[in-house]
């Protein structure tokens, strides 16, 4: 077997393949999280100055999602700006909500639900128009 030198390159790499890190590797094969779930629209917020030298096994995602929660931020869009599925960065959030280094601020639950006849009611309006 030859072992390619250090300048040749794989002709089939290049810059633009993205992560090579699978999610699931992310995560440990988990998909579940411990706590109830995360909301999509719930606000993540960063301890202030968090100590991440205390948690030499968190992955550079995790740091990044300490980094990006610093001014609170929702779920949806941390899993934008990482460039990873929903499903991944909940379960990366779980991990840093034990450790203590986040606080996740999930919004409201409805309290009032329109009845199914106003909402036939506003179809039957708008097919109206």
């Amino acid at each position: 077997m030859q072992a390619d030198l250090p300048g040749n390159q794989h002709e089939w790499l290049d810059d633009d393949a993205g992560p090579v890190v699978r999610p699931y590797t992310l995560t440990g094969g988990r998909v579940r999280t411990t706590a109830d779930g995360f909301d999509l629209v719930a606000y993540v917020l960063a301890k202030p100055d968090p100590d991440l030298a205390a948690f030499p096994e968190l992955h550079p995602e995790h740091r990044l999602l300490v980094e990006l929660a610093g001014s609170g931020t929702p779920v949806v869009e941390l899993a934008a700006d990482l460039d990873l599925a929903v499903g991944v960065v909940r379960v990366l959030l779980d991990d840093l909500l034990c450790r203590g280094l986040v606080a996740v601020h999930q919004p409201p639950r409805a309290t009032y639900l329109p009845d199914n006849d106003i909402l036939k009611a506003v179809v039957d309006g708008l097919r109206a128009l």
